[in-house]
């Protein structure tokens, strides 16, 4: 072999590389595969935490329209408690169909009408107009909710009466979570659930 051939094969085979190089830097085979495996991941957590915000919202006011309803049964004595008539609801059989007028969504336990651990749920004639609870309830060693003070004892003919619904919403997406949880039980380092609200007073018709 020459010397002029010796030197030639190297020039050539880097000739080939480039060639190979300039080819695979024009090739767009497979770009779209790979732009979607990049992007995906990312769509799909945004995609994600929209449709659970908006069921988050969504559920804020089927509770309030079912706080509404429920109120509205109160006030007519479609509801009564403790007056020895058929219209008489125990606190379970209250909270019971509570959970069914919400169920379209926000599913209760088969135990949650006995023993709320989700959904709770304070009803109480008031006396003086001037003292009707306001605000939230919050345990003092954390931002969970205080439930101790719940009752179930609405009023009769011409009382006053709030009826106050919440509900703790699991938030799922971690993209979410920051922004809509409210919700933070003790122990936890983190809020985890969005609290929903909803509070009806009125006064009930007198027979």
């Amino acid at each position: 072999m020459s010397i002029e051939q010796i030197v030639k094969r190297p020039r050539g085979e880097e000739i080939r590389r480039k060639g190979i190089l300039r080819r695979f830097a024009r090739d767009r085979k497979g770009t779209t595969s790979i732009e979607f495996a990049i992007l995906a991941l990312p769509f799909f957590l945004v995609i994600f935490a929209s449709l659970e915000t908006f069921a988050a919202f969504y559920g804020d006011q089927l509770l309030a329209n079912a706080t509404e309803t429920m109120a509205r049964k109160v006030r007519t004595g479609q509801i009564t408690f403790g007056r020895g008539k058929p219209t008489d609801m125990s606190q379970t059989q209250f909270r019971q169909a509570f959970c069914d007028e919400i169920s379209v969504l926000m599913k209760c336990s088969a135990t949650e009408a006995a023993q709320p651990s989700q959904f709770y749920l304070d009803v109480r004639a008031v006396t003086d107009l001037t003292k009707f609870p306001v605000a939230i309830p919050r345990k003092a060693d954390s931002t969970d909710i205080d439930t101790s003070g719940f009752n179930f004892a609405p009023g009769g003919p011409g009382s006053f009466n709030v009826l106050r619904a919440y509900y703790r919403w699991s938030v799922i997406t971690d993209l979410v979570r920051p922004f809509v949880t409210n919700l933070r039980p003790a122990g936890a380092s983190m809020p985890r659930d969005y609290l929903m609200v909803a509070t009806a007073t009125f006064r009930n018709e007198s027979e």
